[in-house]
């Protein structure tokens, strides 16, 4: 196989890609009887594919990635023999082999995905993400900010309405936060379970829902690469308060965020004001 693209953009999208045929080869091969071997293999083949490749085309950079151990830990350690820490490097490459394992190892779902995310300290933006690319190998799709989504239209009945209908909201299939109904209900929007948090984000970004809520508990690694997609889409992107969103903190820990058309923003952030609390 040739070099990969260079500019790094092309290179998440590439690199998404490739983890996530790696992903649907080991589905079609193992099946689905034994879904927790599915899942850990699943896990291990694409981190292992995605820790490859950035030692060989990007060796310089520091990466956190769900699947290294320590990753939830408060502080980087060291993640190899002369590596340099995450916090003092210039770039971070924050990566989720697999988001949605429960989906994964379902057959038939396709709303799981492949996060490759790229932080630069010297990024013109808080979040300080500069590239990244959500594959959704199950839709045979990736989208990236190197060619980011066009940014989704109202569609025909709303745009008759003024723009004022009923919103559809992505939720988590099994966790969603216990003030969503309730703010639902608030904004007139009907909820729309999804798997992963990167399928969710992706749903926004291509106009599928207009809105995804989360609170509760995230890492890094579930919302960077979406949030880097979502952004260079023109869509907001903030925590549930409003403010910026930041990546390659001491704690990765990053538990609640907001991914919505930027014309609902206003509308969302202040009944997640009355909610939320």
């Amino acid at each position: 196989m040739g070099s990969p693209p260079m500019i790094d953009g092309a290179f998440a999208r590439w690199l998404a890609a490739r983890a996530g045929q790696a992903l649907l080869a080991l589905r079609a091969e193992l099946g689905f009887a034994d879904a927790g071997a599915l899942k850990s293999a699943g896990d291990k083949v694409s981190h292992d594919l995605i820790r490859t490749e950035l030692a060989q085309w990007r060796p310089g950079d520091a990466v956190l990635s769900e699947e290294d151990e320590g990753s939830r830990l408060a502080w980087a350690a060291e993640v190899n023999t002369g590596a340099v820490s995450r916090l003092t490097a210039d770039r971070v490459w924050i990566v989720d082999p697999l988001d949605g394992t429960r989906e994964f190892a379902e057959e038939g779902r396709s709303d799981w995905a492949v996060h490759v995310a790229l932080w630069s300290r010297t990024a013109p933006t808080p979040h300080g993400l500069v590239a990244g690319a959500v594959a959704l190998p199950a839709q045979q799709r990736v989208l990236a900010t190197d060619y980011p989504p066009a940014y989704p239209p109202l569609t025909v009945e709303a745009a008759a309405a003024g723009g004022r209908r009923t919103i559809r909201l992505a939720a988590s299939r099994s966790r969603p936060p216990v003030f969503l109904t309730d703010l639902a209900e608030d904004v007139g929007a009907h909820l729309v379970p999804m798997g992963s948090a990167g399928a969710k984000i992706a749903a926004v970004a291509t106009g599928e829902v207009d809105a995804y809520i989360h609170a509760g508990g995230q890492y890094e690694w579930d919302s960077a690469a979406p949030v880097a997609v979502a952004t260079a889409t023109g869509l907001h992107a903030s925590r549930i308060d409003g403010s910026a969103l930041k990546y390659n903190e001491a704690d990765p820990r990053l538990p609640d965020l907001l991914v919505c058309r930027a014309d609902l923003a206003p509308r969302l952030l202040a009944a997640l004001q009355r909610h939320s609390g």
